[in-house]
């Protein structure tokens, strides 16, 4: 009974954010509006300051059975983000895709890390991807976009996932792409295996549009580019999240990646259990580093 309780709750949980979403994107939709200069162009280009090379980090910081682990056990929550910056220089925020942030809260981001280089890659919402499927959602796309303008040179990537039941047809590539936003750095994750195929990779290419590589369960493992960025996620390889990447799985994709020329790497570790994805993270960063 306590696990049926805990579902349901989770459940209303999720749905209420779902329900609230669609108002918070239309403040950020007022919000664009009001800040973006009649040059609308110029405001939304992608950032020109200089880039890492490599942006290795975690899908998420605040876990918490993290504590006791990587965050000490009397490290008070509010300190947690500045702990995690210490070991990285970017992280993957998957909450946006959960409940869409307001205004105020991306500039908050933006306020803990402004004396730094220190850069997000965010989920786009569940609202564009999941609940739309990309059906419709060009001011939705440029709405969301609009944490970019307010994250400025502390912006990274935005990361579009859709869910394992879209599979792969020439409409749909074609909707998705139409919908983005080429003045932004877009990435497009796919959970079914029929999108890895030259149309899709063709299309990327042309319109500039990162593909996301995967490790993960029943995903093709193989790294693929469709521009001179590169863009990884790593789930673990036969179970989700848990997966602890050994040191010969990680030099494999190390020399994906060199063999690859690619001019930038982002590399996140989504196997948040037990801490692997800091310690996997970690090493990968070592590795790319000394081929270098």
């Amino acid at each position: 009974m306590a696990r049926q309780e805990r579902r349901a709750k989770r459940a209303a949980r999720r749905e209420k954010q779902r329900r609230e979403n669609v108002g918070r994107a239309a403040k950020m939709h007022a919000a664009r509006l009001e800040w973006e200069p009649t040059d609308e162009a110029a405001a939304r280009t992608k950032p020109t300051s200089v880039l890492p090379i490599f942006n290795v980090g975690c899908s998420g910081w605040f876990y918490w059975h993290w504590r006791g682990g990587f965050y000490p056990d009397d490290l008070p929550t509010a300190k947690w983000f500045a702990h995690y910056r210490k070991s990285f220089r970017t992280v993957e925020l998957n909450a946006p895709f959960y409940a869409w942030p307001t205004p105020a809260t991306v500039r908050g981001w933006g306020r803990q890390v402004e004396r730094s280089t220190f850069l997000y890659t965010v989920k786009a919402s569940e609202l564009i991807t999941h609940v739309k499927r990309f059906s419709g959602t060009k001011t939705l796309v440029r709405d969301f976009g609009h944490i970019a303008d307010l994250l400025g040179a502390h912006m990274g990537c935005f990361l579009f996932q859709l869910p394992p039941s879209f599979h792969y047809t020439p409409a749909r590539l074609r909707r998705i792409l139409a919908q983005l936003d080429p003045m932004r750095r877009n990435v497009v994750e796919f959970r079914h295996r029929s999108w890895w195929n030259e149309q899709v990779f063709h299309a990327f290419r042309a319109n500039g549009t990162i593909f996301c590589s995967c490790s993960g369960p029943g995903l093709p493992d193989e790294l693929v580019q469709t521009t001179d960025e590169i863009y990884l996620r790593f789930h673990g390889i036969k179970q989700l999240y848990r997966h602890d990447y050994s040191s010969d799985e990680l030099t494999a994709w190390t020399d994906r990646i060199r063999k690859s020329g690619a001019r930038r790497v982002w590399a996140y570790f989504n196997n948040d259990r037990d801490g692997n994805a800091i310690k996997n993270a970690r090493l990968l960063l070592r590795q790319l580093r000394d081929t270098t």
